[in-house]
């Protein structure tokens, strides 16, 4: 498949609010672009003072669009109840008409996002905890029977319908092996904190030796001045541009949003 691009879009200030992101959304469609990427967040440090709620944003993004593949990018596996995130993209799956990508990773906890409300602040767990997670979750879109009892969940005896396809991308940093692993096992993998596109080569290589399956998606994000033939060339299937996340202006978005990609 041809390499595609989308758009990163922090739904912080001028775009918080979701209907402000369904028309940026639409228009994103109608200018050529392919996806529409939401960042998930509860908050964003002292830059950021307003903040709308991602899977909001996604049901405009999903009711606006008809083509654009869309998703949270990405979600704390920690910070939420599989069994919830579950029903949420099945219906968002269903709404869409299969467009929906579930973007999943540790999260950060940089600006107290987990620590300020109780939920787990250490990395290791959280990352236990999203493989568990995920366990939960794949079974439970498949729609066969679950029975798990583990450290961080349960879902004793249960079967979830309806059990739309949803695509599942695991976001994590290079050049860490762990997140790399753990996306080999699912539909993509969004690195970031690479230097150039050069560092998709060693990507690459180790993505292949984990043997992915067929149609894996190797996605990054750039910032709107830079140019992303470079980063195509050397192997990623996606290249968003990322939209903020500070001193957001709703009319300089829109117009790189219709300059389309």
């Amino acid at each position: 498949m041809p390499a595609r691009r989308g758009l990163f879009v922090a739904p912080f200030d001028a775009l918080a609010d979701p209907r402000v992101v369904g028309d940026l959304a639409a228009e994103a469609e109608e200018a050529g672009w392919e996806g529409f990427f939401v960042w998930d967040h509860l908050q964003y440090g002292d830059r950021v003072a307003e903040i709308a709620d991602v899977w909001t944003c996604c049901a405009a993004v999903a009711m606006r669009t008809e083509k654009l593949l869309f998703g949270p990018m990405v979600t704390p596996l920690a910070r939420r109840r599989p069994q919830v995130l579950a029903r949420q993209s099945a219906s968002l799956a269903v709404l869409s008409g299969g467009r929906f990508v579930l973007g999943l990773g540790l999260g950060d906890d940089w600006v107290g996002e987990f620590g300020a409300y109780g939920d787990e602040p250490d990395p290791k767990v959280r990352g236990r905890m999203l493989d568990e997670g995920l366990e939960v979750l794949t079974g439970l879109l498949g729609g066969d029977p679950v029975d798990h009892d583990g450290d961080h969940y349960a879902a004793r005896d249960v079967r979830f319908l309806p059990a739309p396809e949803v695509t599942i991308w695991i976001g994590g940093r290079f050049p860490n092996a762990a997140p790399l692993r753990r996306a080999s096992r699912h539909d993509g993998f969004f690195v970031i904190g690479l230097d150039g596109p050069g560092d998709l080569d060693r990507v690459t290589a180790d993505l292949a030796r984990h043997e992915p399956r067929n149609g894996f998606d190797v996605v990054v994000d750039l910032q709107p001045d830079q140019d992303p033939a470079p980063w195509l060339d050397a192997g990623a299937s996606w290249v968003l541009t990322r939209v903020g996340p500070y001193d957001l202006d709703l009319d300089a978005v829109r117009r790189l949003v219709r300059a389309g990609p």
